[in-house]
């Protein structure tokens, strides 16, 4: 096998037949003409004819060591930055194909299992750790092209800092046996996004303060016995991409995932039983800076978009003359170009790890991370300071379908577009900032790498001041006087 396609892709979920529920009803029939998945799987089999098409393919692949044949470049591992400058090409390629709203398009863990076999090294000798099997598990989905999906956040029960469950029947999900087969898994997980429509599911936990039982690593196919999904509710607004422009192309479900005595066979667990391990491999792998990378790539792409919404209102409606509308402008601009500058810091102070990988400057991804939750809000903000009542006075399609098409053509019409394309820019506009699925995508953007106070922690504690401090010091302790006249 090698880099699928579209189709390919579609027919591969549609036939695993995953169990979905959604609004109390188990999915049935071809989850692609299923009204909630319908129009992501769509988009996100475009991003996979996209990597096949001739004049791009040399961008988005590469020649699978194995086989010879062309594979997805976000499995790539890099070794030089040349690597990790075409792996931000393909993905900020495949991020224009949806502008950046899709946050788990399949570059996303295709890099996370790449990172994963990238610091294989930490597991070696190690009790209960299976390296080989994350190697094995890299190579069979960059060789198959897999999608997959993750999840590792624990339900939010009991949020107390020392909350230990113990009770008989599991919530978080934890080992529950281990047998000549694999081990057992019982409980639930939190928040697989598109969980039901990857081939894979990855899940990762970490032990924490609790019991041996809860720390684990592992990835099984999404159709696998007593695995689950259960969906929120739908926020496709609708199909017509006049009426939801986004929404009805890009909602990426969230669900929750309920174990119900799961096996996991012994050749997929990647370790197990070893709370050392299970709470530290993530931040102590090349995870960390490989996924930012692709993020802030992505971002990236996001924020032109919301640029371009923001100066397409400015045009519309004529308001650029106003200096208070120029600085709104400028803060994205400013937001963007900032973004841009530490990704390209990043690239250039990559360096090779112990195991030969180029990585990209931790550090500096990490502010790029810091930075975009808080800005993102704005965005939103912004375009609803700048769309006001125009967000609201947008008529349907159908309305532009119907007798009153005259009057909408007179009294909506915009300073440089038409009644008809202004309405479309607006409810754009409103499905970017104020939709369900625009403020789904607020809370997305703030909780990406999780609660944005304990991620400014762990950049304070990486941060190496004391040369600052030292010059402090310095001047503090200085004896030299100015002499006198």
């Amino acid at each position: 096998m090698a880099a699928i396609n579209g189709n390919q892709y579609i027919d591969r979920i549609d036939r695993l037949k995953a169990t979905v529920w959604i609004d109390g009803d188990l999915v049935t029939g071809k989850i692609s003409e299923h009204p909630a998945f319908k129009g992501v799987m769509k988009s996100q089999g475009k991003l996979y004819d996209f990597q096949l098409e001739d004049r791009i393919k040399q961008k988005m692949t590469y020649l699978s060591p194995l086989t010879g044949k062309p594979v997805g470049m976000s499995y790539l591992q890099p070794k030089t930055i040349d690597d990790l400058v075409n792996r931000r090409t393909m993905i900020q390629d495949w991020a224009k194909l949806n502008n950046g709203m899709m946050g788990r398009s399949p570059d996303y863990m295709n890099t996370v299992i790449m990172a994963f076999a990238s610091s294989v090294g930490l597991l070696a000798g190690k009790a209960n750790c299976y390296p080989e099997h994350i190697t094995n598990f890299y190579e069979y989905a960059r060789e198959n092209d897999l999608s997959i999906t993750h999840t590792f956040i624990d339900p939010q029960v009991n949020r107390a800092h020392y909350h230990f469950e113990n009770a008989e029947e599991p919530i978080a999900a934890k080992i529950v046996e281990r047998n000549a087969e694999g081990i057992v898994i019982n409980g639930a997980k939190v928040l697989a996004t598109q969980g039901g429509i990857t081939d894979e599911i990855l899940v990762l936990s970490a032990a924490g303060f609790g019991g041996k039982d809860q720390g684990f690593s592992f990835s099984i196919p999404s159709n696998s016995k007593g695995l689950k999904f259960i969906c929120r509710d739908s926020f496709v607004g609708g199909e017509s991409a006049f009426d939801h422009p986004l929404s009805s192309r890009f909602e990426e479900m969230d669900t929750i995932v309920v174990f119900d005595h799961v096996l996991v066979p012994w050749d997929r667990v990647f370790y197990f039983d070893n709370r050392e391990i299970s709470n530290t491999f993530m931040n102590s792998s090349s995870f960390s800076a490989f996924t930012m990378h692709q993020v802030v790539a992505r971002r990236i792409v996001k924020t032109e978009f919301i640029l371009g919404i923001v100066q397409s209102i400015i045009e519309t409606i004529n308001i650029g003359a106003y200096q208070h509308v120029q600085e709104k402008a400028t803060e994205i601009i400013v937001a963007l170009e900032t973004m841009k500058a530490l990704l390209f810091k990043a690239e250039m102070e990559a360096q090779v790890d112990e195991w030969g990988y180029m990585r990209p400057d931790q550090l500096t991804l990490q502010i790029a991370c810091n930075l975009f939750p808080k800005i993102y809000p704005r965005f939103t903000e912004i375009i609803q300071l700048l769309g006001a009542s125009g967000l609201m006075t947008t008529p349907t399609e159908n309305a532009f379908r119907s007798g009153i098409r005259k009057d909408l053509d007179r009294y909506l019409q915009g300073a440089s577009k038409n009644a008809e394309d202004r309405t479309k820019l607006f409810r754009l506009a409103w499905d970017m900032c104020m939709s369900s699925f625009g403020t789904r995508e607020t809370l997305y953007e703030r909780f990406f790498f999780g609660d944005p106070i304990r991620i400014a922690s762990q950049l304070y504690s990486s941060y190496d001041s004391t040369p600052y401090v030292k010059r402090v010091e310095s001047i503090l302790s200085s004896t030299d006087r100015l002499a006198d006249d």
